[in-house]
């Protein structure tokens, strides 16, 4: 039986074997908390790659020491942090995947020692720190690190860079009026919040010419805040400029509490995927291989993200081709086992 989960799927000219992508998820593990990639990113990231995940993106990588979500992250924002992200890059490649990074900035939920700073001078929480509101020169110095960033990407020999503006950090802070109360040409109209991913897009573009994606928060889950028909919008204008996909999770721009269960935010990158004709990324507690069959079957997004359920089972790719009554090719090494 053939598969949509399976099938290879072509993005420029990058073309991944499976639909299966393993999610950015922070590890925390950088203990020395310079930004170097450690031991504990190599056998993470490569297991999943032994397992037959098709793209396997890194983390959320920091573009400035100050936009970490954490002093533990991992960092791009100097030359140095280039060869240990090459060595990944060979190693995740070496098993027959593709490699992928985040490039982020944590803005008002950054952790770090010193000062943070985002669109407004609102705490995310009472437990966070107040940041300071950004000034037209922070912005531009911003918008330069992400560009340096993804130069540094693109020495290291990534496949694919992923914008991340979702869960509250600043990218989304600028997009959502909860977090974006600016009264400059950075605020107010949708246009004007917008702004600011359109400058990071098109700067990242003036040394990335590979696939791009922007990973969106589509849902704030607040009677204030922005939905997934708001974000159709802002995924016209992103296809517009060149994105590849929208990786499309939810939330966590405001502390709500928010009903979780299987699939949750698949409608979400459905809204978007027909509503701006682009393609998504769906993410969000899809554990089995036939709830991400029935997700690609129909329509509903083109790449299933798997998170935590990866970190469960690092082959979680033969887990799901059993369940959708396949076979897949197992690594060498493993024949005998699979």
């Amino acid at each position: 039986m053939e598969t949509k989960l399976f099938s290879p799927y072509t993005i420029k000219n990058v073309t991944l074997k499976n639909r299966i992508v393993m999610s950015p998820m922070c590890m925390y593990s950088s203990h020395n908390q310079d930004g170097h990639v450690q031991n504990w990113h190599y056998t993470h990231y490569v297991s999943r790659a032994v397992g037959q995940v098709g793209l396997i993106m890194v983390e959320a990588t920091a573009v400035t020491p100050q936009g970490r979500i954490s002093a533990e992250d991992l960092g791009l924002w100097n030359d140095e942090h280039v060869e240990g992200l090459s060595k990944l890059v060979g190693m995740i490649k070496e098993q027959g995947s593709h490699a992928a990074i985040q490039i982020a900035h944590a803005g008002r939920k950054a952790m770090v020692d010193g000062e943070i700073i985002a669109p407004s001078p609102i705490a995310f929480s009472e437990k966070l720190k107040m940041p300071r509101e950004m000034t037209y020169d922070d912005i531009q110095e911003t918008i330069r690190a992400f560009q340096a960033g993804a130069l540094r990407a693109k020495k290291a020999g990534f496949d694919i860079i992923e914008i991340h503006g979702a869960h509250g950090y600043l990218i989304n802070e600028f997009l959502s009026p909860l977090a974006n109360k600016r009264e400059d040409e950075y605020g107010g109209s949708t246009e004007n919040r917008y702004r600011f991913l359109r400058e990071v897009i098109d700067s990242v573009k003036e040394v990335w010419d590979g696939p791009l994606f922007v990973r969106v928060s589509a849902h704030d889950h607040h009677p204030d805040g922005l939905t997934a028909e708001d974000y159709v919008t802002y995924a016209k204008w992103m296809k517009e400029q060149g994105i590849d996909l929208i990786d499309v999770s939810s939330a966590a721009v405001v502390p709500v509490p928010i009903k979780v269960y299987p699939g949750y935010q698949v409608g979400y990158a459905e809204t978007i995927r027909h509503g701006a004709e682009i393609p998504t990324g769906a993410v969000g507690l899809i554990t089995t291989g036939n709830q991400a069959e029935e997700i690609l079957q129909n329509n509903r997004a083109d790449l299933i993200f798997v998170a935590r359920e990866l970190l469960r089972d690092p082959y979680w790719p033969r887990t799901a081709a059993k369940q959708l009554g396949v076979s897949i090719e197992a690594p060498k090494q493993y024949e005998r086992g699979w």
